[in-house]
């Protein structure tokens, strides 16, 4: 897209807003404390104005980037917005990050300031003495966030123009800088209206941290595009607490990771039913188990609609609103987003790695930070999909997780939700392990929910069980229990961690 197709999302979106429902409520922030406060349309247009003043009498010019560091809270929001009224690239990071981590960041994406919570200072500041050339860093508790006299007017940035950096996981890897651009804000009024579905008027939460991609796109921008309000809590995840948030506050959708619905499906009884205001579920970072839907469906009369993207490409799928679901399913293309199926050969096929041609994607990354942006006409994405007759898509896996087992192609995420339908699993992974008549066979690596013991008994049982509920192939030979799962900051499972454990690659 030409730079000549001028969009900012702060003129575009926040300040349209401000003008047409200056009065309406567009964010609702409650701290750890339990405060609870909220801006108007208005209000927000004022913030991002005063912050962005600030930013540029600290320095920040056009193309610059602004290193964030706090949690979900109305500083974050009005720090992003205050970096793209002037044209400036914002980094949200995790408070999970450590000082090596923070390090990488500062070498990687030598941002011009930092804004961050009092309590992630310290970390911050280790950071510093380990880099050449280190960032001005603010506390926001303690300075507040940085205000000016002089108000710039809004960039006169294009749709090409970049905004946003954030990290991958690096579970492949060091960390990579992924470039979004001012048109993938814009983009999001596509998943806003065809998968996430706030309507004008409610309130809408997507519970991510603020370092991650979902929360950078589903936390205000989305919400924002369609015309609704969006909550923000600032606060560690608490399954019991949850849904008593959602029915205080009148959330009516409700965008969590799958983490958090198995967790609250298994931890909690879910007895006080469906909060009136809640309308929608939806989940999208990973596949969701079907049993775990069953729980929501019983108790709350709701089905949980699951998407799926990835950091350098944005939503790409979801169950679309106004359909079954089908439990599982990762849903269908957004409209007009070209997905496609190959096999090894790179032919078409209805099993295979899913790949998507970029022009077609409006949320699609300009590149990796300090490389020349991508000009493919195919995106890989490294995960193996089956596609139904009726064109739902269903994730079997990364590429590098399909475990390949006397000829048999065997897809993780089956096995595990097998796996988690049996009462005593709290979490499970199933990974390769070699074996030397197979090449490979299926090992189950299984956190047991309290109360349970890992004896030869329950192998025996939980075996049988798998070989009940999918292809008796499939069923995990090896079975070994474990505290817990090796997992990224963002939730996802190490498999890769867990296949060197038993030899594999």
């Amino acid at each position: 897209m030409s730079a000549a197709a001028g969009f900012n999302f702060v003129g575009d979106v926040v300040e349209r807003l401000a003008r047409e429902r200056p009065r309406d409520e567009a964010l609702r922030a409650i701290s750890g404390d339990g405060t609870v406060r909220s801006y108007s349309y208005a209000d927000v247009a004022r913030h991002a104005e005063h912050t962005a003043a600030g930013l540029a009498e600290a320095g920040v010019t056009r193309g610059a980037v602004v290193m964030t560091m706090m949690g979900a809270r109305p500083e974050w929001v009005f720090a992003m917005l205050g970096t793209w009224r002037l044209g400036a690239v914002v980094l949200p990071c995790s408070e999970q990050l450590r000082a090596k981590d923070i390090a990488l960041r500062f070498e990687r994406a030598a941002p011009a300031l930092v804004l961050a919570a009092g309590a992630d200072m310290a970390e911050l500041e280790r950071a510093v003495q380990d880099v050449e050339h280190s960032p001005p860093l603010v506390d926001v508790d303690a300075e507040g966030l940085p205000a000016g006299g002089q108000r710039p007017g809004v960039a006169a940035t294009g749709a090409d123009d970049p905004a946003i950096v954030i990290f991958t996981s690096g579970t492949a890897g060091e960390p990579r800088g992924v470039v979004h651009t001012q048109g993938y804000l814009r983009g999001q009024s596509v998943q806003a209206e065809h998968w996430l579905g706030p309507h004008p008027g409610e309130l809408s939460w997507c519970t991510a941290a603020s370092g991650w991609s979902k929360s950078a796109r589903n936390a205000f921008v989305a919400p924002w595009s369609a015309g609704a309000a969006c909550l923000l809590h600032d606060a560690r995840f608490d399954a019991e607490e949850r849904f008593a948030i959602v029915a205080e506050q009148q959330v009516a959708v409700l965008c969590q990771s799958p983490t958090e619905y198995r967790m609250i499906a298994k931890r909690t009884s879910l007895s006080g039913g469906r909060p009136g205001s809640l309308r929608r579920l939806v989940s999208a970072g990973e596949p969701l188990n079907p049993e775990v839907m069953d729980v929501f469906r019983a108790a709350m009369d709701l089905d949980i609609y699951d998407g799926y993207g990835q950091t350098e490409t944005g939503q790409l799928t979801g169950m679309p609103a106004g359909q079954r679901v089908r439990p599982g399913s990762m849903g269908t293309p957004l409209p007009g987003f070209a997905l496609d199926i190959v096999d090894e050969e790179g032919r078409p096929a209805d099993a295979g790695e899913l790949c998507l041609d970029p022009a077609t994607v409006p949320t699609f990354f300009r590149g990796y930070l300090g490389e020349e942006p991508y000009a493919e006409p195919r995106w890989h994405t490294g995960d193996r999909v089956r596609r139904d007759p009726d064109g739902f898509l269903w994730f079997e896996g990364r590429i590098d997780d399909v475990i390949l087992s006397a000829g048999y192609r065997i897809g993780p995420f089956e096995v595990e939700s097998a796996l988690l339908e049996h009462p005593a699993v709290a979490e499970a992974a199933a990974v390769a392990a070699p074996d030397a008549e197979r090449g490979a066979v299926v090992e189950a690596v299984v956190v047991l929910r309290a109360g349970q013991a890992g004896d030869e008994r329950l192998v025996r049982e939980l075996q049988e069980h798998v070989k009940r509920s999918t292809a008796p192939y499939k069923y995990p030979r090896i079975v070994r229990f474990v505290d817990e799962l090796p997992k990224t900051a963002s939730g996802k499972i190490k498999r890769a961690e867990l296949r060197l454990v038993n030899g594999g690659s």
